[in-house]
C-alpha cells in the first residue's frame, strides 16, 4: 500500500502537471523549484518529478489509452484537474511497479479532493476499465 508520503507527492504532480496543463510555457526550471517547495527536499521529490516527467514524455500514449476508456468523452474536453489526475495514474500502472489497484485508489482519493461530485466515479470507471484491459492482454 501507498505511505501517506507518496500520496503527498502525487499530490504536487497532479498541481504541477495542472499548472503545465494551464500555462504549457512553463518550463522544467520553473517545475522543479514548485516540487521541491512543496515536498521539503528528500526522495519524494524524486518520486513527483519522475511521474511529471513520465506523463510528459508518454503523453501521447496515455491519451490515446484514455480516449479509449472514457465513453463519450475526450481527454482534451475532460476537467483539467481529472485529465492530470488519469494521466497520472495511467502513467503509474503501465510504467512504474505501483500496483494498478494502488495507482487507481490513490487518482480516486485526489478526484474526491480536487474534482468536482461525480469526478472520484469517472476516474474510477476510467481507470477500472484501463485495469481490465491491461489483465485482459496479459492473461489472453
Amino acid at each position: 500500500m501507498s505511505t501517506p508520503r507518496r500520496s503527498r507527492a502525487r499530490e504536487i504532480a497532479l498541481q504541477a502537471l495542472y499548472r503545465l496543463d494551464m500555462n504549457p510555457a512553463t518550463t522544467d526550471d520553473e517545475i522543479a523549484p514548485f516540487i521541491a517547495g512543496r515536498l521539503h527536499g528528500g526522495p519524494l521529490v524524486a518520486f513527483a518529478e519522475s511521474l511529471v516527467r513520465g506523463v510528459r514524455d508518454h503523453r501521447a500514449e496515455l491519451d490515446a489509452l484514455l480516449n479509449a476508456r472514457a465513453t463519450n468523452w475526450r481527454v482534451a474536453r475532460m476537467p483539467a484537474t481529472d485529465r492530470a489526475i488519469l494521466r497520472v495514474a495511467a502513467y503509474e500502472i503501465l510504467h512504474t511497479g505501483t500496483p494498478g489497484p494502488v495507482a487507481v485508489n490513490e487518482a480516486i482519493e485526489l478526484a474526491k479532493r480536487y474534482g468536482t461530485d461525480g469526478s472520484a466515479a469517472f476516474v474510477a470507471g476510467v481507470l477500472g476499465g484501463l485495469l481490465a484491459d491491461r489483465a485482459a492482454a496479459t492473461t489472453g
